[in-house]
């Protein structure tokens, strides 16, 4: 999930939590400070659980470790609110049982409460894994069927021109056109946007400026500045540099 995911999910919990607890409380302010104390709680938890807890014992399949920390974490979770409901019943109920209602002094409700959003939040990621997971499945398809062509057909000299993947040097956007250089230094100019030619090329040729894609397995040399393909010189563009520097400085 993004950052802004995260806060919208987050204070909507908050909102929902505030109308829950102040049909009990019977104030809305009163409400708001005692979710206020309890959610830093239930963000603790949910974030433990599901960012570390989860990963590092659940799907790596250390089962009985999953379990044993889950526990501890229930438990250390049980504390926290009794510390809340404490601090409620000194600072909102001013030390009155008759202020404080029934549901905010129950830890069972409370405790029942935070797991529900915490598994609830877990569900959403959930999901969203799966629908990535899908996302992830169709690229590699896609990539595949790529390989599986293994060569860019496009419209050059009023004929159809098949050009092999691995003989592709670069590829240069001229305005209306694009030129393709081949390994050979032999020049194709089709009239195509760079940016549908870029769709099916396969992911070892990358995007390094708005007006060049480079065969990455042909570099020679690079630096932040350009590339170096045999005796061509392309420029790597401000806003593609981080990501081009990211991957070339991986797999070189």
């Amino acid at each position: 999930m993004k950052v802004y995911q995260h806060i919208v999910f987050w204070l909507i919990t908050a909102t929902i939590l505030t109308m829950f607890f102040g049909r009990s409380l019977g104030s809305t302010s009163k409400s708001f400070f005692f979710v206020t104390m309890v959610l830093p709680v239930i963000l603790g938890t949910s974030y433990f659980f599901n960012y570390y807890l989860v990963p590092k014992f659940l799907l790596s399949k250390h089962y009985f470790k999953f379990g044993l920390y889950t526990l501890y974490m229930l438990i250390i979770s049980m504390y926290l609110e009794m510390l809340v409901i404490t601090i409620a019943f000194i600072v909102l109920a001013n030390y009155a049982y008759s202020n404080m209602s029934v549901v905010s002094m129950d830890v069972f409700t409370l405790t029942i409460t935070l797991y529900f959003v915490v598994f609830f939040f877990s569900f959403i990621l959930l999901v969203k894994y799966i629908f990535s997971s899908q996302e992830n499945i169709k690229a590699l398809e896609i990539e595949r069927k790529k390989n599986e062509v293994g060569s860019l057909n496009v419209r050059a000299n009023r004929k159809n021109t098949k050009i092999v993947f691995e003989n592709i040097e670069y590829i240069e956007s001229m305005g209306d056109y694009v030129k393709i250089v081949v390994s050979n230094k032999e020049t194709i100019i089709t009239k195509e946007k760079i940016s549908k030619i870029e769709k099916l090329l396969p992911i070892h040729f990358m995007r390094v400026h708005r007006s060049f894609i480079i065969n990455m397995n042909l570099i020679t040399s690079f630096n932040k500045e350009e590339i170096l393909l045999g005796n061509s010189v392309i420029p790597i563009s401000r806003t593609y540099k981080k990501k081009v520097t990211d991957v070339l400085t991986s797999t070189s």
